[in-house]
C-alpha cells in the first residue's frame, strides 16, 4: 500500500479536490443546521459514507478539518488586509507593517489608521486609505468571502468547538476591529457612544446577521452593502459611508478570497 507521499500527482489531486468537495458541504450543511449528520454533508457533498470516513474518522475530525481550514482562510485574508495597508502608494500607513500570519492583522489594524491629519467628524474623514473608516470598510470587504467561517463555526461552539477555541480563533480578527475602532473614537470619526471592545461585538453580530440572511437567500451582497452598513453603525454618515466603499471596492484592489484544503 502506498502512503499519500507516494500517490501519482492525479490520484492527490483527486484525493484533495474530494476533502475540499466535503469541506465545502460540510460548511453549508452545519451552516444551515448545526446538528447535520454526516451522512447528510457526504449527501450533499456527492460522495458515500464511506468516502467521507475515509478524509475524517468522525464529526469531530471533520470540525477540526473545518476549523483548521477556517483558521487558514482568515489568516490569509487578514494577512493580505494588512499588505493592504504595508505597501506603498498615496495614503497609506507608511508606518504599517504586515506579518507572516493572523496575529499580524492586529498591527494592521491599529497601524492603518496612524495616517496624517484627522477630519472634525464622519462627514469629513479623510478620503485616504489611512483613514479609520477606510481601514474599516477595507477589513469587512477583505473578510466578507470567508465570513462563512466564522458564522459556521459560531454555531458550532456550542457543542463542537466550546467557547475558549472559538474565541481563540476569532481573537485575531475582533482585536484587530477594536483597533481600528479605538483610532477612529480618538481622531472623531466614529461615535464614542460605546467603548470599541463592545462596539466590535456588536459590529460582528451585525454582519453575521446579515451573512445570515445571504445564507437564507433574504439578500445578495458581495461585501459593499455589509461594509457600507457597518460605517454607518458605528458613526459614519451614509453619504461618506457609500463613498469609501465604492472606492474601495475594485476587484484589482482587493484580494480575492483564498480557500486553503
Amino acid at each position: 500500500m502506498t502512503s499519500p507521499t507516494d500517490r501519482p500527482p492525479a490520484r492527490q489531486r483527486r484525493t484533495r479536490a474530494t476533502r475540499a468537495r466535503i469541506l465545502d458541504a460540510a460548511l453549508r450543511e452545519l451552516g444551515r443546521n448545526p446538528d447535520s449528520s454526516l451522512g447528510d454533508i457526504a449527501e450533499a457533498a456527492g460522495v458515500a459514507r464511506r468516502t467521507l470516513y475515509t478524509h475524517f474518522a468522525g464529526r469531530a475530525a471533520l470540525v477540526r478539518g473545518l476549523t483548521e481550514d477556517a483558521v487558514r482562510a482568515i489568516g490569509h485574508a487578514m494577512a493580505d488586509v494588512s499588505a493592504l495597508d504595508a505597501g506603498p502608494g498615496p495614503g497609506r500607513g507608511a508606518g504599517s507593517s504586515s506579518g507572516p500570519g493572523p496575529a499580524s492583522g492586529l498591527g494592521a489594524g491599529s497601524g492603518c489608521c496612524e495616517g496624517e491629519g484627522s477630519g472634525p467628524g464622519p462627514a469629513s474623514a479623510p478620503a485616504s486609505d489611512s483613514d479609520p473608516a477606510s481601514a474599516l470598510a477595507r477589513f469587512v470587504l477583505t473578510l466578507w468571502p470567508v465570513g462563512d467561517a466564522y458564522r459556521t463555526l459560531i454555531g458550532l461552539a456550542p457543542q463542537d468547538l466550546g467557547p475558549d477555541h472559538l474565541s481563540e480563533l476569532l481573537a485575531p480578527a475582533r482585536e484587530t476591529v477594536a483597533g481600528i475602532l479605538a483610532e477612529g473614537q480618538r481622531r472623531g470619526v466614529f461615535h464614542t457612544v460605546v467603548p470599541p471592545g463592545p462596539l466590535s461585538a456588536a459590529v460582528e453580530a451585525h454582519l453575521l446577521a446579515l451573512l445570515g440572511t445571504v445564507n437564507a437567500g433574504i439578500w445578495a451582497d458581495d461585501g459593499s452593502g455589509a461594509a457600507t452598513s457597518a460605517l454607518i453603525a458605528v458613526g459614519v454618515d451614509s453619504a461618506t459611508a457609500t463613498a469609501t466603499v465604492r472606492r474601495l471596492h475594485d476587484p484589482g484592489r482587493l484580494p480575492a478570497a483564498r480557500r486553503h484544503h
